[in-house]
C-alpha cells in the first residue's frame, strides 16, 4: 500500500471511529421504539436541516449527479432545479402541518402509523400496503448506496469491489444497529457538513488547477455548457427537460426525510431549519453539477458510461494531498452511510410497527420491539447487499428508481392527507397502490416505448386515484373532520 493510500486510511479510520463512538453513545440512551425510531422528538433545528438534507442527497450528490453531468454538461441543472425547488416547498408547505398533525394523530412516530391514525383505519390495510412499498423501494434505495460504497473503495484502494463493498456494509449496519434515530441524525449532521465543505473546495481548486473558468470555457465543447442542448448539440426535447424537473415530486412521499420534519423538538423551529436546509441545498447541487463541467476539461482520458461516476473520487485523488484527499473522500463515506443508515431505519422500523406488532405479535414489549427493528436493520442490509454485487450497477439509476417510488406511492397520499378534509382510508389505500404500481411497471416500459421518468405518471395517476376513490366513499367522521380543523388552526 502506498503512503497516500495509508494517509487516506488513516482519515478513514478516524472517520468512522467517530461515527461508530456516536452509535454507541445513543445506544445506552434508546429506552423504547419511539427512541430509536423517531428519537423522542428531540431534534433540533440544525440537525434536522442537515441530517435530513444529508440522508436526502446520498452518495449520488457526489457520484452520481458529477457523473451524469460529467456525460451531459449543462443539461444536468434540470434535476438540480427540480429538486431545489422540490426541496422548498417540502419545507414551506409538508414539514410544520406534518409535524403538528402526526403528534395530534395519536403521536404517531412512523409514516403508516400517521396514515392509519389520520383515516381511522381499523382494518390495517394502509399500514399493510405502505410497509410493503417501503420494504421494496428501500433496499433497492439502500442497494445504490452499497454500490457507491464499493466503487468508492475500489477506486481509492485498488480493492476488490466485493471487498470494498462489504467493508462499507459493516460499518453502516453497526450504528445504524446501536444507536437508532438519534445516531443516526447525528451523524447525518456530521456528516452533511463534511459532504458541503467537499462538494464546494474540488471544483474550485480543479478550476484553478485547469487555469480557471475561461479556460474551461475556451476548452469544452460549447453546447455542453448549454443547459437547452445535449452534450451533442441537439436541442433538448420537453420531455426530458419535464422529467429531470419531475425529480422534484419525489420529496413529499420521502419516509426518511419527512421523519425529520416529524422529530423536530418543536413546529415553531422549522422556519429557521428550512433556511439552513436551502442554503445547504442550493449551493452543494450547483457545485455537484461543477463537479462534472471541471472534470470534463481536467480528466484525461476520457471516462465513459457508468465510470463517471468517479469523476469527484479520481480529481480529490490528484488534486489534493494525501492528508486532505483522505478527508474529502471520507465526505463520499458520508454521503453514502448518511442515507443509507436513514433508509434501513425507516424500513426497519415500518416492518416492526406495521407487519410484526401489527400482524405477528400485538402485545410484544418496547424491548423486543427495539430488538427486532435491530435485527430487520441487518436482514434488510443483506438484501441490498445481494443486489449490490454487480459492480456496473449505476448508482443514479438505482436511486432514481427507489426517489419515484416513494414520491408517487406516498408524495399525493401525504399531501392530500394534510390538505383535504374529505380524503378517506380507501382513497389514500388507492392512491397508494396506484402510484406505487404505476412506477413498477412504467419503469420496465420506460425507454422502450416511453421516455418520461416515471415519477410523472405514477404521481398523476396516484392524484386522481385519490380524488375519484375518495368521492365515491361516505364523508369521514365528524371525529376526523374536527382533527383536521384542529390541526388546521394549530
Amino acid at each position: 500500500m502506498t503512503h497516500n493510500n495509508v494517509s487516506i486510511l488513516i482519515s478513514f479510520g478516524i472517520y468512522l471511529l467517530g461515527m461508530l463512538i456516536i452509535g454507541f453513545i445513543f445506544y445506552k440512551k434508546t429506552k423504547n421504539l419511539s427512541d430509536y425510531v423517531l428519537g423522542g422528538r428531540g431534534l433540533n433545528s440544525w440537525v434536522t436541516a442537515l441530517s435530513s438534507q444529508a440522508s436526502d442527497m446520498s452518495g449520488w450528490l457526489l457520484m452520481g449527479l458529477p457523473g451524469y453531468a460529467y456525460l451531459s454538461g449543462f443539461e444536468s441543472i434540470w434535476i438540480a432545479i427540480g429538486l431545489a425547488i422540490g426541496t422548498y416547498i417540502n419545507w414551506k408547505f409538508i414539514a410544520k402541518r406534518l409535524r403538528q398533525y402526526t403528534e395530534v394523530a395519536g403521536d404517531s412516530i412512523t409514516l403508516s402509523v400517521y396514515f392509519e391514525n389520520r383515516f381511522r383505519d381499523k382494518s390495517k390495510v394502509l399500514r399493510t400496503v405502505s410497509a410493503v412499498f417501503i420494504l421494496i423501494f428501500f433496499i433497492l434505495y439502500t442497494s445504490s448506496g452499497l454500490v457507491a460504497g464499493g466503487k468508492l473503495f475500489s477506486t481509492v484502494f485498488n480493492m476488490s469491489y466485493i471487498t470494498a463493498l462489504t467493508v462499507g456494509s459493516i460499518v453502516v449496519i453497526s450504528y445504524t444497529f446501536l444507536g437508532g434515530f438519534m445516531a443516526v441524525s447525528w451523524t447525518d449532521f456530521f456528516q452533511g457538513m463534511l459532504m458541503f465543505f467537499a462538494i464546494l473546495a474540488v471544483p474550485i481548486v480543479g478550476m484553478f488547477k485547469v487555469g480557471g473558468i475561461f479556460n474551461i470555457i475556451n476548452n469544452i465543447n460549447p453546447e455542453f455548457l448549454n443547459p437547452f442542448t445535449t452534450a451533442d448539440g441537439n436541442l433538448i426535447k420537453i420531455i426530458p427537460v419535464l422529467s429531470l424537473l419531475a425529480w422534484g415530486f419525489g420529496y413529499f412521499g420521502q419516509p426518511h426525510i419527512l421523519a425529520r420534519f416529524m422529530a423536530i423538538s418543536s413546529p415553531e423551529k422549522i422556519k429557521e431549519a428550512r433556511r439552513i436546509a436551502m442554503i445547504w441545498v442550493i449551493i452543494s447541487l450547483g457545485a455537484a453539477v461543477l463537479v462534472g463541467i471541471v472534470g470534463r476539461v481536467y480528466l484525461t482520458p476520457t471516462l465513459q458510461q457508468t465510470d463517471s461516476e468517479t469523476v469527484f473520487m479520481i480529481m480529490v485523488n490528484s488534486i489534493f494531498p494525501s492528508a486532505f484527499a483522505g478527508i474529502f473522500l471520507a465526505a463520499i463515506l458520508a454521503a453514502i452511510m448518511s442515507t443509507a443508515d436513514s433508509q434501513l431505519l425507516v424500513a426497519a422500523s415500518a416492518f416492526t410497527e406495521d407487519i410484526y406488532k401489527v400482524l405477528i405479535k400485538k402485545n410484544a414489549s418496547e424491548r423486543e420491539l427495539v430488538w427486532v427493528s435491530r435485527i430487520t436493520v441487518i436482514i434488510i442490509a443483506v438484501v441490498a447487499y445481494i443486489l449490490a454485487l454487480n459492480p456496473d450497477s449505476s448508482v443514479l439509476d438505482l436511486v432514481a428508481y427507489a426517489w419515484a417510488g416513494f414520491g408517487a406511492a406516498f408524495g399525493p397520499v401525504v399531501i392530500f392527507s394534510l390538505f383535504w378534509n374529505r380524503m378517506t382510508v380507501k382513497g389514500a389505500a388507492a392512491g397508494m397502490i396506484a402510484g406505487g404500481v404505476t412506477v413498477l411497471i412504467w419503469k420496465h416500459l420506460h425507454g422502450g416505448i416511453f421516455d418520461l421518468y416515471e415519477i410523472v405518471p405514477g404521481f398523476v395517476l396516484s392524484i386522481i386515484a385519490i380524488i375519484i376513490f375518495s368521492l365515491m366513499d361516505k364523508e369521514p367522521s365528524k371525529e376526523i373532520i374536527d382533527e383536521f380543523n384542529r390541526v388546521k388552526n394549530y
